[in-house]
């Protein structure tokens, strides 16, 4: 039965384009295992970290609503990369894992609810399979540049990376359901905000 990539299979994967021997586990203590191995796992977190930062369909949620604590502020999930209020006419930020909002400056609210959008940092197995696979040789092509700096491979890498990240784009905007008029600038150049008859 076919499965998803693993966090292991990941981390074998970036280390044979190295010609380095593959991993039986990722133990706790990283310091364990190989050091091409160590560099491989923390490269893994650091890319899938910098790629779901960008805020995609399958780690962003709308209108999610916060509650907010006994000192009437609002805190955040810990594994919150972004957020952003659905109401545009609210200006607040994350500062920690709390809300701010920047007009008053202040972190305090006097509102005991908030609806907000939020980007998720999730763990690798949480991923959809385009983005494991994005990540994954992303982050060999980093490896190989730290540890062998070969152009060639660079290129062969560069390669399977670009079409992963198209595949990954691809079902974004399919189950987004996203379309040019999704966005304000582009339906404006195409005439979708005339304030003129067509007739």
């Amino acid at each position: 039965m076919a499965t998803l990539t693993t966090q292991l299979e990941a981390v074998n994967t970036m280390l044979s384009y190295i010609s380095e021997s593959s991993v039986a586990s990722i133990p706790t203590d990283l310091t364990t295992l190989p050091p091409s191995a160590e560099i491989a796992v923390n490269l893994l977190a650091e890319v899938s970290r910098e790629v779901q930062a960008e805020g995609w369909h399958f780690n962003t949620v709308k209108e999610h609503e916060l509650t907010a604590d006994g000192d009437s502020k609002f805190p955040l999930p810990t594994n919150t990369i972004d957020m952003d209020a659905t109401d545009a006419s609210l200006d607040v930020v994350q500062r920690g894992l709390f809300v701010y909002d920047r007009k008053n400056r202040t972190d305090v609210f006097t509102t005991s609810t908030l609806k907000v959008d939020i980007t998720y940092l999730l763990d690798f197995d949480q991923l959809v399979e385009q983005a494991r696979r994005y990540i994954t040789l992303r982050a060999a092509r980093m490896l190989q540049a730290r540890l062998v700096g070969s152009r060639e491979l660079e290129n062969l890498i560069i390669r399977d990376e670009m079409h992963a990240k198209a595949r990954l784009e691809d079902i974004e905007g399919n189950s987004s359901d996203r379309t040019i008029f999704s966005h304000y600038d582009t339906a404006s150049r195409v005439g979708i905000n005339r304030n003129y008859s067509l007739r």
